[in-house]
Parts: structure tokens; C-alpha cells; sequence
């Protein structure tokens, strides 16, 4: 049970909620074009298409992803192979489409989790080839792409349902026998397919991978693939689909595999992050309405003011958008995406300018929209994205001081300006010069100086022996003073700051002698470790886990329920299984006295409680999601409680540990123990 008035220990970390907005600067000839591109374009096609989103009395809001949706066994999916014949696909015409729209590349699913190919794969016959079309889809794309000054990528599944290798099969496939699968063989098949995709169409500028979240495919696994990529292209680029990325807002790190991750770029799924550390290389793929591949019934577009907006949003944070089309089974795009395409190509044609070859915004927060930036020899132009145009024709840019040399409306005239202490007023017409979003280009001297208040950053707020603080402020023109406690000695902010007791750090940014922001505060906290259990005898390698049975949308209450079985186990993991739950409890044993932080990465709900503490709560209906928190803990044993649930689809779990700022790792079973 949980000790609801104990003080919780919970922290969330998340680099998706680090705020420091900052360009990336450093030139990385591998990222220069995708990073100047700004704007792709992602594709999902494939036999899912044919049934268009419906299967029989099985609903009618499936997709790409209906044949585990639909439960539809796999001999009569392989069915659709004979009814998938495009006609109307033209490569030149797709191609044209994006860069019309301003999008500099194309990622198009070479296979999806269904394990069709779009391409002629000499390792299988479920492929393009085998359908009435018989034309390499992949071939006509590359041929057109260079023509048209789009890189041509690939989207590959390293999960597939059809491969009679690949483990775990869906829950439901009661018909299909896993005897004699070999994941070694699938992963075989897996690199000779990639292998094909790098060496038969020219040069490809991403392989985007996804998939890679289930048990059997381990870090090691995309550490091999990555590096078979860059052996074959050394310039093609790679996202960090390779391990368990941890959810999917995508935002882990890229830490040299030691967590199982790898790749050059974060992916956040369906969402726009708050804000991202400054140096992170990013892109968030989004679909125009609800659904990735075509259904026939899905009509909820996004309108294309708000994909600009989201467009502007994106590339203000240094990222990049990938905006989704689902092709129809005939091979045309939906009309619904021509027409936004064609309204965003028309924004772009004027305010291009804004997005291309522009890094992320100096400012913390501009009310009435977005800011993008491009650095020149001696200038900057910042780009002000207006979402909410002023009526009285009056545009305040906060902070903004330094030399403003010229002002102007993209697509329009020239603009006055008056510089204000610490703000520049720019006079604008009161009528926006597009329904979707202004854009007024201001062109300063050198860097941009911007007053805002420094950054406080750490690990946690909370320390057991001691911490390390860093101070930032965006621009590099001005100083960081500081003072600790209540003594007012000011201090100049030239290095990291290192603390052994409870301090409360206040900083403010300065330009010269003078203070041009707020006074920001944070405290730092001592705490005593939780202290450990003691126990006369244990047995080493093992937690007690109960198995209960049951459809859930949240974690229920355990100590209602009567398990379905129970067993000691030596790892933590959550077989292929559909209306499960499993509840750990023993003991986790800890080196030494630190703050010691736990993650924990679940499909779908989860909730970790150390000392009967909930340390992270990952609870309710979601894909493979990580959250991280931690907890101070002395040497020893400590008691280990873990909830976890599973409704459908995909199922994970893996819990991680370690001292704060040091790498995570999977518990071994010599840290686990019952009595």
C-alpha cells in the first residue's frame, strides 16, 4: 500500500521540458542540408490502402496498422497483394507536390510493420513485385526525387508480422506456430534488406526506422544496423528508432549506445515539444488528420494554419517537421492534402525564407507567436512569426536591444521601428498579409541581444552529498551575476558552481553595469538518505511477481484482486500479452549512498514505489513511454514495489537504474532479492 503521507520523492526528466531555446551552431556536413530543409515530407502506403481503413463487421477506423487492428489472420491479408495495382501513381507528380509545398525530402515506408515491400526485394516475394502493378515504387521515387531537388529517404520496419522469423507474434495469432523461429535469421534478412535499400537506388538521404520497441530486439541489435547504414552510405542519416527510445515523444539521447539507443536525430511523435536543450538535432513527424495510412473515413484535417503555425512552432525550437500524407489505393493523394500542400506551398513561396536555413528562436517566449533566426557575416535577420497580428498595427518585440538596422514585412514594404529600452516597436500594417501567419523580418548588428533571465540548471533539485549548478543565458553579450542565500555579495558567473549544502542560488542577466532582467531563484536541498532494511537473511536473484487477468484503462488496485498465478522471476519484463497485469515486489539492493535515479519504460501503464514511495508514476493507456524519477537511498536493501498493465497491442516494460548523472542500466538479477 502506499504511504500517502510520506514526502514523495518524483522527479520527471524529461530534455523535452529542459528550457533553452539556442541555435545549433557547430557545422556537421552529415546534418547541414537536413537541418536547412526544415520541412519533409512522410508517406505511408502499402496493401493497408486496399481495405481503406474497414475489415468486415471489425470497425472501420483501422490503418496501416489493421492487420493486428482487425486481427486478420495472416493468409487472408496476403489476399490484398493481388488487389494492390496504383495505376495512378506518379513519382514526378508526388515529388513536385512537396517541393512545391517546401519541403526538401521525402521519407516513404519501404516496408511498414506488415512486412510488405514497396520495393523489388530480392529476399522475398511479399513485395511490389508480386502485385498487378509490378513496378518498383522505391526506383521510380529515387529517379524522380533529384529532379525535382528533393532527397529521397526511407521509412524500414524493424518489426514484422509476415517474416516467419520475427518473434513475438501478435497475441491473437493462435494459428501461426512460433516453433523454429530465429530472430538471428530475421535480423539477417532484416540487414539484407537494408542493404539493398542503400546499394540499388542511388544516394538516400535517411533511413528512418521504427518498430524497434518489443523484447526480442535488444540495443546491441540497432548499434549493428546503424553501423551497416553508415558502411554503406557514410553521409545517410539515421533517426533513434534503434533501441527502446523511450516513448514516443523520441526525446532520448543519443548516448553512444549505452542505453540501447544510436542514431543522429530525436523523434517526437505526434507532438510539438514545450522546449529543447540547445545542440539537439530533432524532427516531429505529425499526420495531417488522425491516421497515418488512408482511411477512407478519416476527415479530420488539420486546417493549414494550423500546420503552418505548427511548422513555425517546430522550427522556432531548432527542429524540424515531417508531415504525413496517406496515399490512396489508387495512388493519388487525398484531395484533402493536395489542398493544404498547395495553400502551404503558397505561404512558403513568400515566407520561405522564415523556415529554410534558419536555426531556433534567442527568445524564451514571445505572446503573440514564434521567432526563427539566420546568421549572416556581420548581421542577424530575425524572422517574427505574428500568429495573433496586432490590430492597432503596433508589433512589441520584448528583450530585443542592440543595433536594429531595418525592419520589413516579407512579401510586403518596408517597416519603421523605434528601439525602447529593452524592446523594439515595429509599425506594421493593421491588415495581416496572409490568413495564416505574418512574417516581419528585423535585421540587427551582429548576434541578437536578448534580455531574459538566466537558466538554473542541475540534475535535481535535491542532493545527498553533493551538487553541480550551471548558469546560462542566451545571448552571449551578456553577463550572469549571482548571490547565494540571503548574502547580496554579487558574484560573475564564469563556471559551474559546486554545492555541499542547501543553497538557494539567485541570478540575474546584466548588460554592463546594468540588470536587464528579472531576479530568478532556486534552491537546493541536503537530504538525508532513505536508510536501508535490515534483514538477517535473503535469497539473492529474485522478485516475487503475480499475474492478474483483466481489462483495464489504468492501473487497478492490486490489493483488490486475486492473482491468476504467482511466481519468483529474475528479471523484469512483459511478454507479448494482451488484458495482463503483473505486480513485482522484493527488494533492490543499492551500492552506495546517492541519489539514485530510477526510469521506467512501459506499454502501457506503470508506477515503481522504492521504501513505499512512488518514484515514478507511468500510469494509464499509452505506446512505449519513459519516465524517470529519483529517490535518495542508502547502502543496502530497499523495498521494491512495481505495477504494471497491459490492455492491447504492444507490451513493455523495463525498469533501469543508477546514480543520478551516470549512465542507466537494466537491474541485474544479483541486485534483486526476496525474503
Amino acid at each position: 500500500m502506499i504511504n500517502k503521507n510520506t514526502i514523495t520523492f518524483m522527479l520527471s526528466i524529461l530534455t523535452s521540458a529542459v528550457f533553452a531555446l539556442a541555435p545549433i551552431t557547430i557545422s556537421d556536413p552529415k546534418l547541414d542540408w537536413w537541418r536547412n530543409e526544415r520541412f519533409g515530407m512522410f508517406i505511408h502506403w502499402g496493401l493497408y490502402s486496399v481495405p481503406a481503413g474497414s475489415w468486415k463487421d471489425r470497425g472501420t477506423g483501422h490503418a496501416e496498422w489493421i492487420r493486428t487492428t482487425a486481427k486478420i489472420p495472416l493468409a487472408s491479408y496476403d489476399e490484398l497483394i493481388h488487389e494492390f495495382n496504383p495505376m495512378k501513381f506518379d513519382a514526378d507528380a508526388w515529388c513536385e507536390m512537396a517541393n512545391d509545398a517546401g519541403m526538401g525530402y521525402i521519407v516513404i515506408t519501404s516496408k511498414h510493420h506488415d512486412g510488405f515491400c514497396l520495393f523489388d526485394s530480392e529476399l522475398t516475394e511479399f513485395d511490389i513485385m508480386s502485385t498487378p502493378f509490378k513496378r518498383d515504387i522505391m526506383k521510380e521515387l529515387a529517379e524522380a526525387a533529384p529532379k525535382h531537388d528533393i532527397r529521397m529517404s526511407w521509412y524500414h520496419s524493424i518489426m514484422d508480422w509476415h517474416h516467419p522469423d520475427y518473434l513475438p507474434r501478435r497475441s491473437w495469432e493462435i494459428e501461426r506456430s512460433v516453433e523454429g523461429a530465429d530472430m538471428n535469421s530475421y535480423r539477417e534478412f532484416l540487414h539484407g534488406q537494408v542493404t539493398e535499400l542503400l546499394t540499388n537506388y542511388g544516394p538516400i538521404g535517411i533511413m528512418w526506422f521504427d518498430g524497434e520497441w518489443e523484447s526480442t530486439w535488444r540495443g546491441s541489435y540497432g548499434k549493428e544496423l546503424y553501423e551497416l547504414c553508415v558502411a554503406l552510405q557514410p553521409n545517410v542519416i539515421v533517426n533513434n528508432r534503434l533501441g527502446a527510445r523511450g516513448g514516443m515523444e523520441g526525446m532520448t539521447g543519443m548516448d553512444g549506445y549505452a542505453g540501447g539507443y544510436g542514431g543522429d536525430y530525436m523523434t517526437p511523435e505526434q507532438e510539438i515539444p514545450d522546449a529543447v536543450a540547445k545542440g539537439i538535432d530533432w524532427e516531429t513527424c505529425m499526420t495531417m488528420n488522425d491516421r497515418w495510412g488512408y482511411n477512407l473515413l478519416d476527415k479530420n484535417f488539420k486546417s493549414t494554419t494550423d500546420l503552418i503555425q505548427k511548422l513555425s512552432d517546430i522550427v522556432s525550437k531548432g527542429g524540424n517537421f515531417l508531415l504525413n500524407i496517406g496515399p490512396k489505393q489508387d495512388g493519388t493523394f487525398p484531395e484533402e492534402s493536395i489542398q493544404r500542400l498547395s495553400e502551404i506551398g503558397d505561404w512558403m513561396d513568400i515566407n520561405g525564407e522564415a523556415i529554410h536555413g534558419t536555426v531556433g528562436s534567442p527568445f524564451e517566449n514571445l505572446d503573440w507567436g514564434r521567432a526563427t533566426q539566420k546568421f549572416h557575416a556581420d548581421t542577424t535577420t530575425l524572422y517574427m512569426h505574428v500568429f495573433d497580428w496586432p490590430i492597432d498595427g503596433k508589433l512589441v518585440i520584448p528583450g530585443l536591444a542592440g543595433e536594429v538596422t531595418s525592419a520589413r514585412i516579407l512579401g510586403g514594404q518596408e517597416a519603421t521601428f523605434i528601439v525602447g529600452d529593452g524592446e523594439v516597436l515595429v509599425s506594421i500594417p493593421k491588415t495581416m498579409p496572409n490568413e495564416h501567419i505574418g512574417v516581419v523580418a528585423v535585421e540587427v548588428q551582429g548576434k541578437p541581444v536578448i534580455y531574459e533571465s538566466p537558466s538554473i540548471n542541475s540534475g535535481a533539485t535535491e542532493f545527498v552529498h553533493s551538487t553541480t549548478v550551471t548558469l546560462n543565458v542566451g545571448s552571449e553579450e551578456l553577463d550572469i551575476k549571482y548571490w547565494l542565500n540571503n548574502n547580496r555579495a554579487l558574484f560573475t558567473y564564469t563556471a559551474p558552481i559546486h554545492l555541499e549544502r542547501t543553497t538557494t542560488i539567485h541570478a540575474q542577466s546584466f548588460d554592463g553595469n546594468a540588470s536587464v532582467s528579472p531576479v530568478i531563484s532556486k534552491t537546493f536541498t541536503k537530504v538525508e538518505v532513505l536508510p536501508a532494511v535490515l534483514l538477517h537473511s535473503v535469497q539473492d536473484g529474485f522478485l516475487r511477481k503475480r499475474v492478474y487477468k483483466g481489462n483495464w484503462d489504468a492501473l487497478p488496485d492490486f490489493s483488490k484482486l486475486k492473482p491468476s498465478s504467482m511466481e519468483q522471476v529474475s528479471t523484469i519484463e512483459a511478454p507479448e500479452g494482451e488484458w495482463v497485469a503483473f505486480a513485482f515486489d522484493g527488494y533492490v539492493r543499492i551500492d552506495s549512498s546517492d541519489m539514485i535515479e530510477f526510469s521506467l519504460l512501459s506499454d502501457d501503464g506503470s508506477r515503481l514505489l522504492i521504501d513505499d514511495r512512488v518514484v515514478i508514476d507511468n500510469n494509464g493507456l499509452h505506446g512505449p513511454e519513459e519516465k524517470r524519477g529519483v529517490v535518495p537511498l542508502a547502502a543496502g536493501l530497499h523495498t521494491f514495489h512495481l505495477e504494471w498493465f497491459n490492455k492491447s497491442g504492444g507490451a513493455t516494460l523495463q525498469v533501469k537504474m543508477g546514480v543520478l548523472g551516470k549512465a542507466l542500466k537494466t537491474i541485474k538479477p544479483s541486485f534483486f532479492a526476496v525474503d
